[in-house]
């Protein structure tokens, strides 16, 4: 298809996109210290210090009065643990590449150890996706104006700016994702315009670096590593070329790099399995359809609404059908080239976290964030039906005009996407709690509690909570509030001197033990089922 000319990028689209683009940065630095320090940050400023869980259950839960200090040291890194200690605090938990793990303890070292600093790093990554997937869609679709398109959309994405304000790997993996993407691309290009190997065989080797981070960063990358392979080969209509041999060094060579963590992963399947067992949890098909729904739905609208709103029925459906039609005009008016690309970004994760929720039951296809691949594939296609209906340009072999209704109705279509993502953003700008934050989401309201009292003590134990809840609430306490943490079935020893005390989410042993030994009962905050702090009384 012929690329729109230059014309066709107005001054005035240049203009909104200039002004999306600052809101996603506005978006991504705004308020980054609001939000709650949850469980799943929480142990990665854990891991990346050098400390594993058990050390820390060994050294907190011991029954001592600790203060917020105490559980907030195995948060920052410490001389006495070295990077050895980090890799190894990994290599207990190696469902987490280290990659990510290992640059945020530097970049703490660098600039200390407030809260916003970890998720800072998250934030320079997402910065740095701009440039990658406009590079990436110059690579793919040979047209500034969809590359443009593409950085609005994602620039506004009300998840992709969630991810960017966490500290965790998401946003590095969408990097990476891009450039390895990108690369590859254009050491194909390279190889196939050129006849000397000198000429191209650097952008393999940046290929199979970026791969290689790839793997490093998540363990799904191997999702797109397999759809890579699958587009060499139909590209090259399976005929072993230099295409092919370059490709299949380059990706063995990312692959041979990765080998080291490999060998840790199939060293301790078994841990993995413990530790991702909420993954085969059964579910019924029609809650799965449902979140499949509403997670594709995320990429442009994200307005808090509860599970069972009638949005949930109502956008997602429309929103999937939308993206289903952007699929299908990426196939119809552009070359294998491009379709294919992005048809393996979206198929092949998408395939692979499905069939086994389908076939042996569980909601690994639950969690949106394992989709990100698919998201990107969605989003370049996306990218591509808008530039395409607002310039006006339709046809595969002729330029044929839209005509000017068509081209209005498509230019309302990217209003609302782009106003619904830009709402979405400023709405979850102002909240502690968001969907991503799945654990934790009482403690700001815990912590309010707590803060009211003039000395309290906070008790808890292990078996209902671990330490990634009790630091994550340490990070809302005032520092006059102390703990004492405890492994069942040690019933603490309440000391004299505290105002008021406090159990945060204690285990059926721990309540009937603390009733019975100071002979009196709880006073519950909440009437639910799962109730998270309670307050005792003693005379």
């Amino acid at each position: 298809m012929t690329k729109p000319s230059k014309q066709c990028f107005s001054l005035r689209w240049r203009f909104l996109i200039i002004v999306l683009l600052l809101l996603g940065i506005f978006f991504r630095c705004f308020n980054l210290n609001h939000k709650i320090y949850w469980h799943d940050e929480v142990y990665t400023s854990i891991r990346s210090s050098g400390y594993t869980g058990d050390e820390v259950i060994k050294e907190v839960f011991d029954g001592r009065v600790i203060g917020v200090e105490d559980l907030q040291k195995y948060q920052h890194p410490n001389p006495k643990k070295d990077l050895g200690d980090t890799i190894n605090a990994l290599t207990t938990n190696p469902e987490h590449p280290p990659l990510y793990y290992l640059m945020a303890r530097f970049w703490r070292q660098l600039l200390g150890a407030a809260v916003n600093n970890p998720r800072g790093l998250s934030v320079l990554f997402s910065l740095l996706v701009f440039p990658a997937i406009y590079w990436l869609c110059l690579e793919l679709f040979k047209s500034p104006l969809v590359a443009w398109v593409a950085v609005a959309l994602l620039a506004v994405s009300p998840f992709h700016v969630l991810y960017a304000q966490e500290a965790r790997e998401y946003s590095l993996w969408t990097l990476t994702i891009i450039l390895s993407c990108a690369s590859l691309l254009r050491a194909i290009r390279k190889t196939k315009d050129s006849i000397k190997v000198t000429s191209y065989i650097w952008s393999w080797v940046i290929y199979a670096v970026t791969l290689a981070l790839s793997l490093y960063t998540f363990l799904f990358s191997i999702f797109v590593a397999i759809g890579h392979g699958i587009y060499v080969f139909i590209i090259q209509r399976f005929r072993f070329n230099k295409i092919i041999y370059a490709y299949l060094i380059a990706s063995g060579a990312g692959f041979i790099a990765f080998s080291p963590w490999l060998v840790v992963v199939v060293s301790n399947l078994a841990i993995i399995q413990h530790k991702t067992h909420w993954t085969t949890l059964q579910v019924p098909l029609s809650f799965l359809v449902k979140i499949w729904g509403i997670n594709l739905s995320l990429i442009f609208f994200d307005f808090g609404i509860p599970l069972e709103h009638p949005f949930t029925y109502i956008i997602p459906p429309i929103l999937v059908s939308f993206v289903g039609y952007a699929i299908y005009f990426i196939c119809r008016y552009t070359t294998q080239r491009v379709w294919l690309l992005v048809l393996t970004l979206i198929m092949i994760t998408g395939l692979g976290l499905i069939l086994p929720d389908l076939i042996w039951g569980g909601r690994r296809s639950v969690s949106s964030r394992y989709f990100l691949p698919c998201y990107i594939g969605v989003q370049l296609a996306v990218a591509y039906v808008i530039s395409m209906y607002i310039t006006g340009y339709l046809s595969r072999a002729n330029l044929i005009k839209a005509n000017l209704i068509t081209q209005k109705v498509w230019k309302g279509i990217v209003a609302v996407l782009l106003t619904g993502g830009v709402i979405s953003c400023a709405i979850s700008s102002q909240t502690e709690i968001w969907w991503n934050k799945q654990v934790g989401a009482h403690n700001p309201t815990i912590a309010r509690i707590i803060n009211q009292a003039e000395r309290p003590l906070v008790i808890s134990n292990v078996s209902s909570v671990n330490p990634g809840d009790v630091i994550s609430l340490s990070y809302l306490l005032n520092n006059q509030v102390k703990f004492q943490l405890v492994i069942p079935p040690t019933i603490p020893d309440i000391p004299q001197g505290f105002s008021d005390v406090f159990l945060f989410y204690p285990s059926e042993h721990l309540q009937q033990g603390l009733e019975e030994k100071y002979s009196t009962k709880i006073e519950w905050f909440d009437d639910s089922t799962v109730k998270p702090l309670g307050k005792l009384r003693l005379e």
